[in-house]
């Protein structure tokens, strides 16, 4: 069928017309996230959660894909973060960190999903090495972040404190809680960027829960599918070549690399003689 460059310029009007006068969720009275009742029955707390909204709802490239993603990861994440009693709802800081994507590496060096930066990543147990880099093996950085958030909530006790500090720091937070005489993140002046951070935590919950309400409509067969590996292989020692390697096991070194983003060489000469799992991906 022939489309005219009229009526392509009809849609185009109508489409922007549409977009235009779409308008964002209404700030909720509240939103329990983690089991807690967080209210914004107060001026500064009712416009920090509208500006969040809107951003949500006007971010169209972002929001589009971490919806398609959010099959993907949240399949992987939610079993880690039940087994180790992290709330469900803490899945939603990789949205805030990383847009759902396991290749993200921030200008600061932060990596991954959950974005470690390396000493941190150190400090919960991760490699990272000129060959193996486990900020970018889901569920080892799950893990890791699954101990951080337990970490800070024996601290605080607050889950939106907990947030507050995977972007800030523990020891910023706490500093700052003293030093303001406040139990609550959600009550300290903090740096823009942390203050953001929290309300858009709670965005993202409502976000994901609930996409028409911000004008999204995504399908679930749009989404990208969590495929499962073909194989697991325990690696113990060193493999000469990964390209070898992946056509022993029927895949192409891409697919190889794409199913393991943790492996940062062409080779794994694994001195140290650890213990990797390497995924062999599903041919679909």
């Amino acid at each position: 069928m022939l489309v005219t460059l009229s009526a392509l310029a009809a849609w185009g009007q109508r489409y922007m017309t549409e977009e235009f006068h779409f308008k964002s969720p209404a700030v909720p009275q509240y939103i329990v996230f983690a089991g807690d009742t967080v209210r914004f029955n107060r001026s500064d707390l009712y416009e920090r959660m509208d500006r969040e909204l809107i951003a949500f709802t006007y971010s169209h490239t972002n929001s589009i894909l971490m919806l398609k993603r959010s099959d993907r990861y949240f399949q992987q994440v939610e079993p880690l973060l039940k087994l180790y009693g992290v709330p469900d709802d803490l899945k939603y800081l990789m949205a805030i960190e990383s847009n759902l994507s396991p290749k993200a590496l921030s200008t600061a060096g932060a990596a991954g999903l959950w974005q470690f930066t390396k000493v941190t990543g150190k400090e919960y147990g991760l490699i990272i090495d000129n060959e193996v880099d486990e900020r970018y093996n889901i569920e080892k950085e799950t893990i890791a972040a699954c101990q951080y958030l337990n970490k800070a909530y024996a601290k605080y006790g607050d889950w939106m404190t907990v947030a507050a500090s995977y972007n800030a720091g523990q020891g910023g937070i706490s500093k700052r809680l003293t030093d303001q005489r406040r139990k609550s993140a959600m009550d300290l002046w903090l740096v823009e960027e942390t203050s953001r951070y929290m309300f858009r935590v709670l965005v993202a919950k409502m976000f994901f829960e609930n996409p028409a309400a911000f004008g999204f409509n995504i399908d679930k067969f749009e989404k990208y599918p969590y495929y499962s590996p073909k194989n697991i292989v325990t690696v113990n020692g060193r493999i000469e070549s990964l390209v070898d390697f992946a056509e022993e096991n029927g895949c192409s070194y891409m697919q190889l690399k794409e199913a393991n983003l943790w492996l940062r060489d062409s080779k794994l000469e694994n001195k140290a003689g650890h213990s990797y799992k390497i995924l062999i991906p599903n041919d679909k």
